[in-house]
């Protein structure tokens, strides 16, 4: 049978059209889920190769850690003996979620030590009057059932006080039992019902020597009874996917950073010559980042709201670099973003920068503190503070809360 050869190059031509549509399906449409797990293979070579041990390749602290180890309340609560008196502490919530778990903790062992109906708070905004009801923010059916057995929560203020005025007392950070004898139990003594005002004296929440009842109330209080209510942590967990998702060649791994532009500008930012403490700004935060070995495909989530011009030179060494502005869904922002909505953000920032890989404060402050205290409770240890040194080892920029487990949280937990 003769051969046409038309027919022949004609399927040739055919066949090598088709290897090649399949090359261009492949590149444009199978290659791009591969490149991240490439690339990161890549990455983590190359490292290895030539960083040994200074960045990304220490075994205990690098720019991110393999392996957190979540660890186990250690307190005991002591059995629960009943002492209820007829007296209430009432309370209120204020100056930001970096100070509420402190004022919880106080609350609950004042009422504990009198024997009292501890009222669940309310929490107050930044403008005068401006409050919401606990349950806007945080999960109340978590709240009473974490502290059932240790006081009785009442829900709404009892209808008996709500024609009395309760007697201010205010109350230190960390109150101790010694100081409830003598100081509040007087005064409870004469007026059963209390409104608790607690004051903050300093930034930090080192360990401080305290009973072993106190501690395990204070600890129970601080670490095991405050929730966000669902919308508003369905609405940080999703936050959370997104930064992740815009890490992909990091391993979905994120760092948090609390850099806002009017802390910045306080005035323990300019006066802190002798100490070790300063404040730093987006370009030396992205330096820092850099100078510790994080790539530059990480995603950087920072607490600024909305986006500033001083920002774009950390956004030049790390492009993936948010505010909460560009990851919050559109269709939650009316609700948590608008004018009616902003006290929600300090929440939204507390809680990634609690639940983020990597979390860097820009400053000293109270909400460092605080996180550190969650992160050291989740195992999510790795906190890194900047510092003005020449050294590339990640582990020599420790947060001294980790390092000399100088946290009042070390005293809550077991490893």
């Amino acid at each position: 049978m003769a051969v046409d050869l038309r027919q022949v190059m004609g399927g040739i031509l055919t066949f090598s059209m088709f290897i090649m549509l399949g090359n261009m399906v492949k590149k444009d449409h199978i290659d791009p889920f591969l490149e991240p797990v490439q690339q990161s293979q890549t990455i983590n070579q190359h490292n290895a190769s030539n960083t040994q041990g200074v960045k990304l390749n220490e075994n205990s602290y690098g720019p991110f850690k393999e392996h957190n180890e979540v660890p186990k309340p250690c307190w005991k609560i002591p059995s629960f003996k009943e002492k209820q008196s007829s007296g209430y502490i009432l309370f209120s919530l204020y100056n930001g979620p970096e100070h509420h778990a402190s004022q919880i903790a106080n609350a609950v062992v004042v009422a504990r030590h009198l024997g009292a109906k501890l009222v669940l708070p309310d929490i107050r905004g930044t403008k005068l009057g401006e409050k919401r009801d606990f349950g806007e923010i945080y999960d109340v059916k978590k709240f009473v059932a974490s502290l059932d057995g240790v006081v009785q929560v009442a829900k709404v203020k009892p209808a008996e006080i709500s024609s009395v005025k309760a007697t201010a007392v205010r109350v230190p950070d960390r109150v101790s039992k010694d100081f409830i004898t003598a100081t509040i139990k007087p005064i409870f003594s004469t007026n059963k019902n209390l409104r608790l005002a607690t004051y903050f004296d300093a930034l930090s929440m080192e360990n401080s020597k305290e009973t072993v009842d106190s501690n395990a109330y204070q600890c129970l209080a601080a670490f095991g009874s405050l929730k966000l209510q669902s919308d508003l942590l369905e609405l940080v967990d999703s936050m959370v996917g997104t930064l992740r998702s815009m890490s992909q060649k990091m391993g979905g791994r994120f760092v948090a950073v609390d850099l806002r532009f009017d802390m910045l500008g306080k005035k323990r930012c300019h006066k802190n010559v002798v100490s070790s403490e300063r404040c730093y700004n987006a370009e030396e935060i992205g330096e820092f980042l850099n100078k510790i070995g994080f790539h530059k495909e990480t995603a950087v989530y920072l607490t600024q709201t909305g986006w500033h011009g001083r920002l774009d030179l950390l956004r030049d060494i790390f492009p993936n670099t948010f505010t909460k502005d560009a990851i919050v869904p559109a269709y939650e922002r009316a609700k948590f973003m608008g004018s009616e909505g902003r006290e929600y953000e300090q929440f939204i920032d507390f809680n990634i920068c609690s639940q983020s890989d990597v979390f860097v404060p820009a400053y000293p402050s109270r909400f460092y503190a605080s996180v550190a205290g969650n992160r050291i409770a989740s195992g999510k240890t790795q906190i890194f503070v900047p510092a003005e040194k020449t050294s590339e080892i990640a582990s020599h920029y420790l947060s001294p809360y980790i390092a000399r487990k100088s946290h009042f949280a070390h005293s809550c937990f077991c490893v």
